[in-house]
């Protein structure tokens, strides 16, 4: 994944698309920042999984940012975080659609065998495991906790 970002950085810069620039070049400091923790702590540079939950972190700040500019009628400024925003997910798997997450949590839930809130968390890992990065974990453990409310 940072090859692809590093790519995509040199792109703009030969092509002067200087928004998509300085968006990358704040996706690598925000990565850069973290393996520096990592090396603090002893560990190696972030896998690309953390990587993904920057990326994530970085779309979920941009579109709280974006809902207060167009509140405050500075329709220019949220215009500029939704680019932004378009440029991250270009980093990120393609997010599920509610259907598509509905069938992947009723397959968790049949596949695990779960029968009721207990296994919450077990149907909640077996997401996360399948499917890193494609949909909001949020969400889906709502519709988890719906499925085994009914079981």
């Amino acid at each position: 994944m940072r090859e692809r970002i590093d790519a995509a950085l040199q792109d703009a810069v030969e092509n002067d698309d200087k928004r998509r620039a300085a968006t990358l070049r704040l996706v690598q400091v925000a990565i850069r920042d973290r393996d520096a923790r990592c090396r603090e702590l002893g560990h190696d540079v972030v896998p690309d999984t953390e990587i993904r939950e920057i990326l994530n972190k970085m779309l979920r700040q941009r579109e709280g940012s974006a809902r207060d500019y167009e509140e405050a009628g500075q329709i220019d400024l949220a215009a500029e975080e939704r680019e932004e925003m378009a440029i991250i997910q270009e980093f990120l798997p393609p997010q599920f659609d509610e259907r598509a997450m509905q069938n992947a949590c009723e397959d968790v839930v049949r596949d695990i065998n779960a029968r009721g809130l207990r296994d919450m968390g077990r149907c909640m890992s077996a997401l996360k495991e399948r499917y890193p990065g494609q949909m909001d974990f949020v969400r889906a453990s709502c519709m988890v906790k719906d499925l085994l409310r009914s079981e």
